[in-house]
């Protein structure tokens, strides 16, 4: 059986980024953990998820999947070393890595997005994620989800379904 953690800030994380994909991991069959900063996280909307685990004891061997759900929350909570390091490892234990809405932020300061095709929340207004991206060697692209090899990423809440189909395909393939 297929296990995935998802990784939310516990404030500001976007509700449907982790609540959609939970759902659809879930009714696929794989077993989905929850980490956080907190025991209890307040998405946007005030949805409210209890942890499983803490960000800080999370071990990446239990996990087919590590997953960023985004939200303000995640660039104020999860940009950060410790997230760097779990995803690096994950990295390297070719683990299947996701990210979505501002979360591919995180990836790409991670370093896991050199080379790689990618899409991040932006706004006509707002670039600054897709400069993120580009300045950390990825290749941006604007699309719902993209897939590129281990890495998938999904562009903001309303790909929140798509998302989790994407990583479900991808963990009930192999």
């Amino acid at each position: 059986m297929k296990k995935a953690v998802i990784i939310i800030a516990s404030e500001n994380f976007r509700d449907e980024e982790y609540f959609v994909t939970k759902e659809v991991l879930e009714r696929g069959g794989v077993v989905v953990k929850t980490a956080c900063d907190k025991y209890r996280a307040i998405g946007k909307f005030g949805g409210e998820a209890e942890a499983d685990i803490l960000i800080s004891d999370l071990d990446i061997n239990k996990f087919d999947a590590i997953i960023l759900a985004g939200g303000q929350g995640a660039t104020k909570l999860l940009d950060n070393e410790l997230t760097y390091s779990i995803i690096n490892k994950a990295q390297e234990k070719k683990k299947l890595i996701a990210a979505i809405c501002i979360a591919p932020t995180i990836l790409a300061r991670a370093g896991v997005l050199k080379g790689k095709k990618a899409t991040v929340w932006s706004t006509n207004i707002d670039r600054s994620a897709i400069n993120i991206l580009k300045e950390n060697s990825a290749i941006y692209e604007k699309k719902g989800v993209i897939i590129d090899g281990d890495i998938i990423t999904g562009e903001d809440a309303d790909f929140s379904q798509e998302f989790g189909e994407a990583i479900l395909g991808r963990l009930t393939k192999e």
